[in-house]
């Protein structure tokens, strides 16, 4: 295993008040790529990362020479997808095309942790154009075994300790699904919450952005720099779980992964949660069909002009979808949007006449498989991100093969601070329960 303790929340405070050293610090984090991320693969190679971040460490000091006057991700060291520009950087999204093809401005959400005091660690690896063409990454629990995908560096990244901080996306199950099989926290804010200017496409229509980090806390910290809007909110009950019933969790939840998720209801429920089952998501054959449809049409509209000219850079799996894009009318487009918010009104109508507060799932079909082919199966993730709604992945135990296992917590649309809110507190259950273990 490469993994190594790396919470946002408490590494940022203790460089604020300069418990940790910022120069110490970004010595550290080097050091511990420059010996483990040749096994990883979780991020881009860098010429001279050290003397960059050293040199931008100081620059960040002069600005900010007080704690007290220090912002609230003073410190960070944060690593972005490679499919979102960065001032400084080249964006490659694991093609063989020449970057400067696609490149453009720094992507918004950069800008934003830049202004909340964070210094860019470097680029994450991501499969070929954020869809199922894997790149070299592996899972820092077992490197036999893939990280997940397309936010694949991303994930592997934050579990191996080399950043407490990063940027992905999900275009269906991008983020949720590597946070499981990486254990550690991965947090799809609502559509649109977080802009997506400056990101290199996939489909603009199902395209979000999200966090990977490991503490919930820390993630509600970079949250409030990036969600519009952003409420300090508090709760002083534990909102009723809701358990979808039916083909959704039947058809996609391995039978080991159902076991689990049975066991890990138990313990939520001996810790005084209200389990609800409710039939909903019987449809989720139709609602993949149309999500395909989507996504495969938007894609090929992105990349029309580079698929034109060079459609033999693309890899095989890419180019499928991009094909099938292509065939899908104007009207089966409209359709295929329209049915988003279709989807999102008749979960949020079911969740409140059941009285649910949160859905709660697996993230995945069960731990992440053996091999670097595959980056696993997104069905679990698919209706909550053609329905626009947040969602975040905590780590919940693990299976018989010592890989771990996560829970997928929904909520309405627009409610990410009150899913970030109960997202602690039911991580704490699983905390607590690990520790009791050992």
């Amino acid at each position: 295993m490469y993994l190594h303790p790396a919470p946002l929340f408490s590494t940022v405070n203790d460089l604020i008040d300069e418990k940790i050293n910022l120069q110490n610090y970004i010595n550290e984090q080097c050091d511990r790529i420059d010996k483990l991320d040749g096994e990883i693969n979780s991020l881009l190679p860098e010429l001279r990362r050290r003397e960059r971040l050293l040199g931008e460490a100081e620059a960040l000091q002069k600005i900010y020479p007080s704690p007290e006057s220090r912002p609230p991700l003073y410190g960070a060291l944060v690593g972005v997808k490679d499919i979102f520009h960065v001032e400084g950087f080249v964006t490659r999204a694991n093609s063989s095309i020449d970057p400067q093809e696609f490149a453009g401005p720094e992507a918004d959400c950069v800008s934003l942790l830049r202004q909340a005091g964070a210094l860019i660690l470097g680029k994450t690896v991501t499969t070929e154009f954020a869809y199922y063409e894997p790149g070299p990454t592996k899972n820092p629990h077992n490197p036999e075994h893939t990280p997940g995908g397309s936010s694949s560096g991303s994930a592997a990244a934050v579990a191996a300790g080399f950043s407490p901080l990063t940027l992905g996306t999900q275009t269906v199950g991008s983020i949720n699904r590597p946070a499981a099989y990486c254990g550690i926290i991965g947090f799809k804010a609502s559509y649109n919450r977080i802009s997506t200017e400056g990101l290199l496409h996939f489909s603009r229509s199902a395209d979000h952005v999200g966090l990977f980090a490991q503490d919930v806390k820390g993630v509600a910290l970079a949250a409030e720099s990036l969600c519009y809007n952003w409420q300090e909110i508090s709760a002083s009950y534990q909102p009723v779980l809701g358990v979808p019933k039916g083909k959704y969790m039947d058809q996609q939840v391995s039978p080991e992964g159902m076991i689990a998720f049975k066991q890990q209801l138990n313990r939520l429920q001996e810790s005084g949660y209200i389990i609800k089952e409710v039939s909903v998501l019987d449809d989720i054959d139709y609602i993949t069909r149309w999500h395909r449809k989507l996504i495969s049409a938007e894609m090929a509209y992105e990349h029309r002009d580079l698929f034109e000219r060079f459609a033999e850079l693309y890899r095989p799996r890419t180019a499928e979808l991009i094909k099938e894009g292509q065939s899908i009318s104007e009207e089966e487009l409209k359709i295929a949007r329209s049915k988003r918010k279709e989807l999102r009104e008749k979960l949020e109508t079911v969740l409140w006449e059941n009285g649910i507060g949160l859905w709660i799932t697996p993230s995945a079909a069960g731990p992440a498989p053996q091999g670097l082919h595959s980056t696993g199966d997104p069905g679990m993730n698919l209706p909550w991100t053609h329905a626009g709604l947040p969602t975040v992945t905590i780590p919940s135990g693990k299976a018989e093969n010592g890989l771990p296992l996560g829970l997928q917590l929904v909520a309405p649309f627009m409610g990410d601070e009150l899913l970030l809110l109960w997202a602690e507190e039911i991580a704490e259950v699983f905390r607590k329960y690990q520790a009791f273990r050992v």
